[in-house]
């Protein structure tokens, strides 16, 4: 991923009402504990030198947590530079409800795992989804005018960020 790519993926973020946070690994933790309103809900990230552990947000979720959260911080599989999508694996971990619950969702990316489009990032996740996995695929807050008005955080978080981990 080149420097462009990665201005191109805050710039689609920006335009979908996500805002960005770029940081080293070994600052990650100081990053979401301004970023995350308590009660905060997550999942492991699965980023290497990365953890939830020394963080406010509570782990794993439970049901009562995910009730009184008002943060979910969750690993993003793969961002679609060309949208500022995120792609949020289904898993045992909790990753989906954790994403859709809170009313504020941060996503925890690396650079390294930003594609140019949905093509090149379904060709990297195929062998996942083959295998009976799915994802959501999330671009910036909850949104429906089903009923007329724009109304946001009906099926989903209200706010939106990411944290990009600028690969080592």
């Amino acid at each position: 991923m080149t420097v462009r790519d990665l201005r191109r993926f805050e710039s689609s973020l920006d335009a979908a009402g996500v805002a960005a946070t770029r940081v080293d690994a070994a600052d990650v933790a100081d990053a979401l504990d301004r970023l995350v309103e308590t009660p905060a809900v997550g999942v492991p990230l699965g980023i290497d030198g990365v953890s939830l552990d020394e963080t406010v947000v509570d782990l794993p979720p439970t049901p009562r947590l995910l009730k009184t959260a008002r943060t979910g911080v969750t690993p993003v599989a793969a961002g679609v530079v060309e949208h500022g999508t995120f792609v949020l694996r289904s898993d045992a971990d909790g990753t989906e409800p954790v994403s859709l619950y809170p009313p504020t969702h941060v996503g925890v990316l690396r650079a390294s795992d930003l594609h140019a489009d949905f093509t090149a990032a379904f060709d990297r996740l195929d062998g996942t989804l083959a295998e009976g996995g799915s994802a959501i695929l999330a671009t910036g807050a909850s949104a429906t005018a089903d009923m007329g008005e724009l109304v946001h955080g009906v099926h989903g978080p209200r706010t939106v960020h990411a944290v990009i981990v600028e690969d080592r």
